[in-house]
């Protein structure tokens, strides 16, 4: 883990713990709800982001906030009573990221305000009334983006120029998933690369599709943003490299964990910017007034160490684009 992720970890830790100044009463103080899809180690990248996006605006988590944190630990079967946890500790709003999270949320409860970080389409899933005016108890970030599927399957293009089959991970429990899935049929279409498209909700799932990996002998595996994905994503590098298969990740993550490249939004800057959400609803704004905001910065990352790996020589108008090379 690299220092700075586990001095993240530490803080996340501590706020459990008793508060040290003596002058603030940590029932008085306002509460922040975090909804994690994962752990607190595997989402290390994204709490430090906030907290310090939290801190450039004179937020310190047991000073003069208190944040409370619940993890599904890679299972959205867990939100309802870890959301039920958080209602009953009267958390002023609470932050989560990607669509499944926030529906849930929306289900629970419709007067906390919910800041969401990264969600796919929150007009068509029904989470908010529009981009500009979300009304509702809602408001925050989507990761939304035209074409991205479409982008993603022509960088891998550019690195495998004879790619003719992919498989693709994507979770039928996310709702924006769903779309996505068909943003990817139909950018491979164009591309004359077919799909074999393989549905996981959960770790037996991606075992299955795992096997199905191996009876097809697709020519690179393609994984969606979803948290279930990130939760595992250690198997999901371990089994591509042990299988000589280059990936397309919809997480950075997935690279450092061993993975071949990604593309997408930057998660770290929407969670430092959800911040500013919590800040100015602490301050009395109402989630109905705010606008929702969409990807200002996207990034693609390669692992020159797995491309090694599999024998893979990255063009160089790939590597000039990428915004971080994994030596």
């Amino acid at each position: 883990m690299r220092r700075r992720d586990f001095l993240t970890v530490l803080g996340v830790a501590a706020a459990g713990a008793p508060l040290t100044t003596a002058s603030q009463d940590p029932r008085k103080l306002p509460r922040i709800g975090f909804l994690g899809n994962s752990t607190a180690i595997l989402e290390a990248n994204l709490v430090g982001p906030f907290r310090e996006g939290l801190r450039d605006l004179g937020y310190v988590d047991g000073r003069n906030i208190v944040i409370e944190y619940r993890w599904a630990e890679g299972s959205y079967e867990r939100f309802p009573s870890l959301i039920a946890e958080l209602l009953a500790m009267k958390v002023d709003v609470i932050v989560t990221a990607g669509t499944p999270a926030a529906l849930a949320v929306k289900k629970a409860t419709a007067s906390v305000p919910l800041v969401m970080v990264a969600v796919g389409d929150p007009v068509g899933t029904g989470l908010v009334g529009s981009l500009g005016r979300p009304g509702g108890n809602a408001t925050g970030l989507t990761s939304i983006a035209p074409e991205l599927e479409g982008k993603r399957l022509e960088l891998l293009r550019e690195v495998l120029p004879k790619i003719s089959r992919v498989a693709v991970l994507w979770n039928p429990a996310n709702a924006y998933q769903i779309g996505s899935e068909k943003e990817v049929q139909a950018a491979a279409k164009a591309l004359r690369i077919s799909v074999i498209s393989l549905p996981v909700q959960n770790l037996k799932e991606l075992g299955n599709a795992f096997a199905a990996i191996l009876r097809e002998h697709p020519d690179a595996l393609v994984v969606l943003a979803d948290r279930v994905f990130l939760h595992n994503r250690e198997r999901i590098a371990d089994f591509a490299i042990t299988n000589r298969l280059p990936g397309m990740n919809g997480y950075r993550e997935l690279v450092e964990a061993g993975g071949l490249m990604s593309f997408g939004p930057s998660y770290a800057v929407m969670h430092r910017q959800a911040a500013t959400y919590v800040d100015k609803i602490l301050k009395g704004s109402k989630p109905a007034d705010l606008p929702i905001e969409q990807p200002a910065k996207f990034e693609l990352v390669m692992n020159l160490k797995t491309a090694k790996a599999l024998g893979l020589t990255i063009p160089q108008s790939v590597l000039l684009r990428a915004d971080e090379v994994i030596q």
